[in-house]
């Protein structure tokens, strides 16, 4: 059984800062587990130290006296990981200008810790497994099986759970990694141990830097403790330095600290689904407004029409049309001068252009067609048809010179062919 002496010896040796019951019982495992050649994974969040428990396994084990290297599986590129865990002969892949020892091969007799394992491509998996269950690896770019004698310890800060759901993480390597695990408490869990640590860097900077150390009074202390750290024991170090390099005051209070602690956003709500879907989603509403608009469009197309039609049934546009159908006017143009009511002005009413007043002896279809044609020559009077143009230069020009083709067409400067032509297609009489 480990003794909390035992514990306490450990903390000192490996600069471990706490007494969270948590963190305690972590540590405990660790120091069970070295003396044996077992596999062992470290869970915890980013900056809670996971690292610091590998170094105590090793220590610890009979492989004391052997090789330790640590390697980040997120920091090596997929295309040379394999390159650099189990090596390579020459000539296996562009640059391999000479064979290289990997990191299985080296530490052999010692340890080596996976962090990140998380990150690691399936197909480094496939080898890892095969090195955990036999002892053996094959160099890239060769044939021969190898032997080594490794303890592997292996650290993420994912749920390798829910990576092998998703199918990016091998399950029979989830549970030969999970012989005995670890699990290291984030800061916001270890409570008071976040004041000892913050004393312990502050302390630090002042011996470094020849200042006096920074203190928190006890409100400041609270404060400290409430806060969740989501960058963990790195943030709370990073923190202590800018206070002790900032402040001119040593003694800071819970104020001057809440200056240094920036929002807690830990408890927002997540975006889910992934950055498709929500793509998607978008490409979805502005569809949805599109569609709207063009309808709203076509709506205001229709009203408009019946407004027109019924003014030229009934002479003009009277004050009833012309409320039946406000919401065709509530759009215009906010520059356009209006007759808005007032108390000087109550009966107001919209200036607006009114049709031909129709002739009570004239049948109501022969004044509708009046109606339309006047319309159409008004429509033909705006027009900027070129023929219409210059079937009137064309007129202009033979009545100037006296129907005499030759002077027109060289007045038009066109020749006396093209002339003679226009004035067939324009049905021109002289």
């Amino acid at each position: 059984m480990i003794t909390d002496s035992e514990i306490q010896s450990v903390k000192q040796r490996f600069g471990i800062i706490g007494n969270s019951p948590l963190l305690n019982h972590a540590i405990q495992v660790a120091m069970q587990a070295a003396p044996t050649d077992m596999t062992v994974l470290i869970t915890g969040e980013s900056g809670s130290g996971k690292e610091s428990f590998s170094k105590i396994i090793h220590s610890l084990s009979l492989r004391k006296h052997g090789k330790f290297i640590a390697i980040n599986c997120g920091a090596i590129p997929e295309g040379t990981i394999d390159s650099e865990l189990f090596g390579h002969e020459k000539g296996s892949f562009t640059g391999a200008h000479e064979a290289r020892k990997g990191y299985f091969e080296v530490t052999d007799g010692g340890s080596i810790f996976l962090d990140e394992i998380g990150e690691m491509p399936l197909g480094t998996q496939a080898r890892l497994l095969r090195v955990l269950e036999n002892g053996e690896f094959i160099k890239v770019g060769s044939s021969k099986v190898q032997k080594t004698n490794v303890r592997v310890i292996t650290a993420t800060n994912v749920k390798l759970l829910n990576a092998v759901e998703k199918g990016k993480f091998r399950e029979d390597l989830y549970y030969r990694l999970n012989t005995v695990p670890i699990y290291v408490p984030p800061l916001r869990e270890r409570g008071d141990d976040m004041v000892l640590l913050f004393r312990k860097f502050t302390s630090d900077f002042s011996e470094k830097y020849h200042v006096k150390p920074i203190s928190l009074d006890l409100d400041a202390q609270a404060l400290l403790k409430r806060y969740p750290f989501p960058g963990n024991i790195r943030q709370l170090k990073n923190l202590a330095e800018q206070i002790s390099l900032l402040e001119d005051s040593r003694e800071v209070d819970a104020e001057t600290l809440s200056k240094y602690l920036p929002a807690d956003n830990s408890r927002l709500p997540m975006t889910l689904g992934n950055q498709s879907s929500k793509s998607e989603t978008t490409d979805f509403s502005e569809r949805d407004l599109l569609y709207k608009v063009l309808f709203d469009m076509k709506k205001d197309m229709n009203d408009l029409k019946k407004l027109v039609l019924e003014s030229y049934q009934n002479g003009g546009l009277s004050q009833s049309i012309i409320q039946k159908h406000q919401g065709l006017f509530e759009d215009m143009d906010s520059s356009a001068p209006k007759n808005e009511p007032s108390e000087s002005n109550p009966n107001y009413s919209v200036p607006l252009v009114i049709a031909p007043q129709k002739n009570q002896n004239e049948p109501d279809s022969n004044y509708e067609d009046d109606v339309i044609e006047d319309i159409y020559h008004e429509e033909d009077d705006n027009s900027l048809s070129l023929e219409r143009k210059e079937k009137e230069m064309i007129l202009k020009a033979l009545r100037k010179h006296n129907n005499k083709r030759k002077y027109a067409a060289s007045d038009l400067g066109i020749s006396e062919r093209t002339l003679y032509r226009k004035i067939k297609q324009y049905e021109i009489d002289q």
